[in-house]
């Protein structure tokens, strides 16, 4: 049986810490912005009991996009108020459940949190935190959303530089 889900990379952007400790061991071991001295964080959804850490995503409901889908699904399993920045990639996986074989496709972007607060997450998942972006690269259970975290870090910082950009401009 094949299924999808969408959900994304929930970033903010900090300032680097001040004693300069850290800021430079993110996943490709670069700083995100070096000029306007800031890091990206990145809220992971996780499992205490289970040790689970994964980037938030759900199922559709009927007649919702992809788009749709993730926004709303992060929301509810963050708390965080998201604006979609565009599509990073999709990974797929197979399990089994009740003697079924599932082929999944779940389709990522990239979302920059811009309200809400993580205390208002749903129960699916038991807690919320912000994490360094390389923290959550070691943190995540699931190496195929690690790769996801790489293809954000990129879309990152061309989405920032074409900012930038637009702003010199006027």
């Amino acid at each position: 049986m094949r299924a999808y889900s969408a959900g994304g990379v929930v970033f903010r952007l900090t300032p680097m810490c001040p004693s300069g400790r850290n800021h430079l061991a993110i996943c490709q071991h670069k700083p995100v912005v070096p000029e306007l001295e800031q890091t990206m964080e990145v809220a992971l959804v996780g499992r205490k009991h289970a040790g689970l850490w994964a980037l938030p995503k759900g199922t559709p409901m009927p007649g919702e996009t992809v788009e749709q889908v993730a926004v709303r699904e992060v929301e509810e399993e963050t708390g965080l108020k998201v604006h979609l920045i565009g599509y990073i990639g999709s990974i797929s996986y197979s399990f089994i459940r009740e003697h079924i074989r599932y082929h999944k496709q779940v389709r990522h972007f990239l979302l920059e949190a811009v309200g809400g607060d993580t205390a208002l997450h749903d129960h699916e998942y038991d807690c919320v935190e912000w994490f360094p972006l390389y923290e959550a690269c070691r943190r995540l259970t699931y190496q195929n959303e690690v790769h996801i975290l790489y293809q954000a870090e990129e879309m990152l910082q061309q989405w920032l530089a074409y900012q930038q950009r637009k702003e010199g401009q006027k």
